[in-house]
């Protein structure tokens, strides 16, 4: 069985023409479990998921947690047009290319739309879906969105985003945390990808979901949402859960947009039992 020691542990694979960087944690022959991380600057599947990963794959799960195209060390192919479409296209062509015929999703933020947009599209293929601070119907651009997309690339900048932002404890903004980060969103045009994924209005609108879209969903799903998330509001999940035909919803207090940092622990119980309950 492996185990997540550092960020360096991943690999890489041929994701329909993008070469696909993820861990791969817990047995072979585990039921496999696919971890998509959000969008904020800086982010990857390890950056999102290192409290995470070991815990999931204790109860027997294969957990893999790629990076997005245009997100850490995924290739960023010249001309490929980020969308949900795209991001929804690579997990497919990554599930296929590790003959993975279905699987369950946790998605946080951008990774809980996508999700959406798979289960969606062919829900033969999505076992059962956590969904942690996803955007739904009624989203607007709240203040911490907002900053979020008009991030400018600084070490300062960085340590606000993450303060204002992204967690109510701020014990957990370490100055590790903030420096990895900070690089994180500098490096390999990771800034200029992502500044040209979210000021484009096709991409900021696209990633929409109507009222009936969310109906037609019939995926067993989590939702797990912050109290005080400043990001995407709690509203968002209070009406998803109204929403969706086979959904509960948990929430998490003294908790931000992080849930599965800032309360892993509680986070990992969660949703290793709504992973591994029967039907």
């Amino acid at each position: 069985m492996t185990t997540t020691a550092a960020s360096d542990t991943g690999t890489t694979i041929d994701a329909g023409g993008i070469e696909t960087y993820y861990h791969d944690v817990g047995p072979r022959d585990g039921a496999p479990v696919l971890l998509l991380h959000g969008s904020g600057p800086g982010v990857s599947g390890w950056a999102n998921w290192r409290l995470n990963m070991d815990a999931l794959a204790a109860a027997g799960n294969r957990v893999l947690a790629p990076d997005l195209v245009g997100f850490g060390a995924t290739e960023r192919p010249p001309g490929v047009h980020y969308s949900l479409s795209t991001w929804a296209g690579q997990v497919f062509a990554f599930m296929d290319a590790l003959e993975i015929r279905r699987t369950a999703l946790v998605g946080n933020s951008l990774g809980g739309r996508i999700s959406l947009e798979m289960a969606g599209r062919h829900p033969q293929r999505v076992e059962r879906m956590v969904l942690m601070g996803a955007p739904g119907p009624g989203m607007t651009m709240t203040p911490g969105l907002k900053a979020v997309r008009e991030y400018e690339p600084s070490e300062e900048n960085m340590r606000q985003l993450l303060l204002e932002c992204f967690a109510v404890d701020p014990s957990i903004i370490t100055d590790d945390l903030v420096r990895n980060r900070y690089q994180a969103s500098i490096a390999n045009g990771a800034h200029e990808t992502y500044v040209e994924m979210f000021t484009d209005k096709h991409n900021a609108t696209a990633l929409g979901i109507s009222e009936d879209e969310v109906r037609s969903i019939r995926t067993r799903t989590l939702l797990v949402h912050g109290r005080e998330d400043k990001v995407i509001p709690l509203e968002i999940a209070l009406n998803m859960v109204r929403l969706l035909p086979d959904a509960d919803l948990a929430v998490f207090a003294r908790c931000g947009h992080w849930t599965q940092i800032e309360r892993s622990t509680d986070f990992n119980n969660l949703v290793g039992h709504f992973l591994g309950a029967k039907e």
